[in-house]
């Protein structure tokens, strides 16, 4: 049978710090710290520190927050790159065979037959090559565009057809 030690001894025979409490108990607030005594909220040491001041990594480090504003920032930049790819394309379309309408003058960016690259241009600039007679909303063959110019525009030289997309329809053109 073992008998408890007398009271205020250590039981683990190592003599407690002068002026320190041998249980390791923090002292109440608003009264003095025992000196040799860690500060209050300190790790002890021989410790890794614990909590949100402990290094990345460490055992008891608070977990790393993920970085959010790289992905609001890619996901801006995102948007704005598809709005001016949008925008250039809608810009760049504003002056071709698509917004023409009766009166305007083209211009052809390009010698291929099946893709002469028409551009709207003033009427007064050396540019100007044909002037649309007539603009006839619909999907048509080269011979019915044909004949649907003949039936509207007295005097056209030039059916152009475009197919495909929102709209199809055929530009009927003289020299200009």
């Amino acid at each position: 049978m073992t008998t408890p030690p007398p009271q205020g001894q250590n039981p683990y025979g190592q003599q407690p710090a002068q002026d320190q409490n041998p249980y390791g108990q923090q002292p109440a607030p608003g009264q003095p710290q025992a000196p040799g005594q860690p500060q209050q909220g300190a790790p002890p040491q021989g410790f890794p520190p614990q909590g949100p001041y402990a290094a990345p990594g460490m055992p008891g480090a608070a977990p790393e927050q993920p970085v959010k504003n790289k992905k609001n920032i890619l996901r801006i930049a995102g948007a704005v790159i598809v709005l001016a790819v949008i925008a250039g394309s809608w810009w760049a379309s504003q002056d071709d065979a698509k917004a023409a309408a009766v009166g305007d003058c083209m211009h052809r960016g390009s010698d291929d037959d099946n893709n002469p690259d028409l551009e709207v241009v003033e009427c007064g600039s050396d540019k100007a090559e044909y002037k649309v007679l007539a603009k006839i909303e619909g999907k048509f063959t080269s011979i019915v565009a044909q004949s649907k110019c003949e039936a509207e525009a007295e005097g056209f030289k030039y059916a152009y057809t475009e197919t495909g997309g929102s709209k199809s329809f055929v530009l009927c053109l003289d020299d200009a």
